[in-house]
């Protein structure tokens, strides 16, 4: 395993938290505001 290919696994799994953080945040923001 590469360094290269390291880093890009640890930046696909960067862009999956943060997806998963946008969904949360859509998902507690109507919950917040009502």
């Amino acid at each position: 395993m590469t360094v290269n290919s390291k880093r890009a696994f640890t930046l696909l799994e960067l862009l999956v938290v943060i997806a998963i953080i946008g969904i949360l945040a859509a998902l507690l923001l109507p919950a917040v505001n009502s």
